[in-house]
């Protein structure tokens, strides 16, 4: 039966993406940043894994509700058999068609989210009626966390979410389970969140630490003079003792 369904959803799912990428404009690339000559931005999709996990919890609550039909039409059948055989059709679409439609909708959001990053900026787009771009320059990243729960574990992925000034704002969406305000962006769904969070951590020091000026004025400023020691001391007051004898002897 999942088989049966997996395959009628995957055949329904090329023909309505095919038709939703022409009615809506979906953009089939991933967005792109503004990038010096020489240097390229890196785009990538969640793992497969996040894939097979919104699948998962999909089916289960999917299995809830055909379970809940299933038992529903045994007991009117059992009260009311002419009364089953009608409804035993009706019973089979309310069973089946969500989950075709449950399926299309899993990949439709699997295949619109795209996470973009360079040297001094991250992009995330999700979405494909509404399309949400989210872009966060290094330089005003505050946090960098990775979250994952155990059934993320056992699919080999993690959440990184990233704070930047302000992150204290109000709420404005919510994500697979995480709270995303304003000032917050939330890639899900990723195998090497590890990697990512530290890529994203090297961009921010450099260019927090970069290409404002504080190299130079660093480099600029003088070292501080040492400590005055014992030695510096007793040179100058020879000096002064020699300046005193110098003025004495000259009136």
């Amino acid at each position: 039966m999942k088989d049966q369904v997996e395959r009628a959803s995957r055949w329904i799912y090329r023909g309505v993406w095919a038709v939703l990428v022409r009615w809506f404009r979906v953009p089939e690339k991933p967005p792109t940043l503004p990038t010096p000559p020489g240097e390229e931005a890196v785009s990538f999709r969640p793992a497969e894994g996040f894939l097979r996990y919104l699948k998962l919890k999909f089916w289960i609550v999917l299995t809830l509700v055909d379970g809940a039909v299933l038992v529903g039409w045994i007991v009117v059948t059992a009260a009311l058999p002419w009364l089953g055989v009608i409804l035993a059709l009706p019973a089979l679409v309310i069973a089946v068609f969500p989950d075709i439609l449950a399926y299309i909708a899993i990949h439709l959001r699997y295949d619109t989210t795209w996470y973009v990053i360079t040297r001094r900026s991250l992009r995330i787009r999700r979405g494909i009626w509404i399309i949400h771009e989210t872009t966060i320059t290094f330089e005003n990243i505050q946090n960098i966390t990775v979250m994952q729960g155990p059934i993320e574990r056992f699919f080999g992925i993690a959440n990184v979410v990233v704070e930047t000034a302000g992150g204290g704002g109000r709420v404005k969406e919510q994500h697979g389970g995480q709270i995303v305000s304003g000032h917050t962006g939330l890639m899900e769904g990723v195998s090497n969140a590890a990697e990512i969070r530290d890529l994203i951590l090297r961009h921010v020091r450099q260019t927090q630490t970069g290409g404002l000026g504080d190299e130079m004025e660093h480099a600029a400023r003088p070292a501080p003079a040492a400590a005055w020691t014992a030695a510096h001391l007793a040179l100058l007051r020879e000096i002064r003792d020699a300046a005193h004898a110098l003025g004495t002897s000259s009136t």
